[in-house]
């Protein structure tokens, strides 16, 4: 083969190369989800002592740690992304189920999927549209399921019940969910499902990407007791 062909050649195969790694940085994920109630570490942490009620009842605040995460599901791979700042509380009271409620409020201009662009794109006024609507707002109605004793380091699991509010609308959703009492602190973990179109939302397909309509919100929050 002639040099010049060589040339041609190399130069074909590193400007392929260059055009799928942008293609990969656009459309992949760059975000993996980091579980708060990870198997080995509660195993480890089990002691399997009984928890107080007074070491759970009261309000419990959520930690810097916290995150809220979504998954969407391409034709490429799985792709995540958080949510920004989330504050929040959880007031325990195990005693009376019904008079438990929690509450959780999320600044999404730190939309972050490890893709500037890509973010800037969500948080437009065809996704999320954070301008007008600066926040998302979750609020607890029920929580059901729970164990009225707990076990140190043992995950709990229930459901908990109430309504999501994005885009200024409100919906119902359910997350099965989790808890753990640790060494002074509540962890629980939680998903649901929802689609684009439950918050107004146009499926956000890409060429040569697919994405399905199905969105999985994912909690993964540290709580400390507020100090009474």
């Amino acid at each position: 083969m002639k040099k010049t062909a060589w040339i041609a050649l190399g130069a074909a195969v590193v400007l392929a190369g260059g055009a799928y790694m942008t293609f990969d940085y656009f459309t992949g994920n760059h975000v993996e989800v980091r579980e708060v109630i990870g198997k080995a570490d509660s195993a480890a942490a089990a002691s399997g002592e009984a928890v107080e009620a007074e070491q759970l009842n009261g309000v419990w605040q959520l930690a810097e740690e916290s995150e809220v995460y979504l998954s969407l599901k391409t034709s490429k791979e799985p792709v995540n992304m958080t949510l920004g700042n989330v504050e929040g509380s959880w007031t325990i009271d195990m005693g009376d189920a019904s008079q438990m409620k929690g509450e959780g409020k999320i600044d999404l201009s730190g939309v972050d999927s490890g893709n500037p662009t890509r973010d800037d794109h969500i948080k437009g006024d065809r996704f999320l549209d954070t301008g007008k609507y600066p926040e998302a707002a979750f609020e607890a109605a029920a929580f059901e399921g729970l164990p009225e004793q707990w076990q140190e380091g043992v995950p709990v699991p229930f459901q908990m019940k109430g309504t999501m509010t994005v885009r200024g609308i409100t919906k119902d959703v359910v997350f099965d969910s989790k808890a753990v009492y640790e060494q002074g602190q509540v962890k629980m973990e939680g998903s649901t499902v929802v689609t684009f179109a439950d918050f107004g939302m146009e499926n956000p397909h890409q060429v040569l990407v697919e994405t399905e309509n199905d969105v999985k919100v994912q909690l993964q929050l540290i709580l400390n007791k507020a100090q009474a």
